[in-house]
Order: structure tokens, then C-alpha cells, then sequence
């Protein structure tokens, strides 16, 4: 019974700390939104990535750069409207 609450307590901890881990109210779009948010940041965040897509796409390190993080803004278009349950 403590090694239940134990991992749940610890799982409460670790979905409080990073947002990408979701929780049980995650909708699809935020999850796709935090799913590419991060391929980016790491796309970014490593050189070799990002010199392959500057090259792939005929652009310099910076557009390259700056594109990625444009596109994180929103990465999967608008949030779709919930319906209301009143």
C-alpha cells in the first residue's frame, strides 16, 4: 500500500515540475503541442541538427533558427473549442 502512494505521490511531483508529462486531463492538442515544442527546442539545441536542416532547406543557421521558433508559437494550429457539458 506505501509503495502505491509512494510512486503516485512521486508521479504527482515530477507532472507538477515538467509540463511535457501530462496528467490525466491532457488533451490530445496539448499533448501534440508539448510533443513538438520539444522536438524543436532539441532540434535547436543541437548543432549538427540544425546545420543539417540549414543545408536540407538552403537557408542560414539563423532563418533556420528563427523559423523553429516561430513555429513554436503554435505549433499545431489554434486550440480546438471544447463543447460545453452544462
Amino acid at each position: 500500500m506505501t509503495d502505491r502512494y509512494n510512486i503516485h505521490s512521486q508521479l504527482e511531483h515530477l507532472q507538477s515540475k515538467y509540463i511535457g508529462t501530462g496528467h490525466a486531463d491532457t488533451t490530445k492538442w496539448e499533448w501534440l503541442v508539448n510533443q513538438h515544442r520539444d522536438s524543436y527546442c532539441s532540434y535547436m539545441g543541437h548543432f549538427d541538427l540544425l546545420n543539417y536542416f540549414s543545408v536540407a532547406e538552403n537557408e542560414s543557421k539563423a532563418r533556420v533558427r528563427f523559423n523553429l521558433m516561430e513555429k513554436m508559437l503554435q505549433p499545431c494550429g489554434p486550440p480546438s473549442d471544447k463543447p460545453d457539458d452544462a
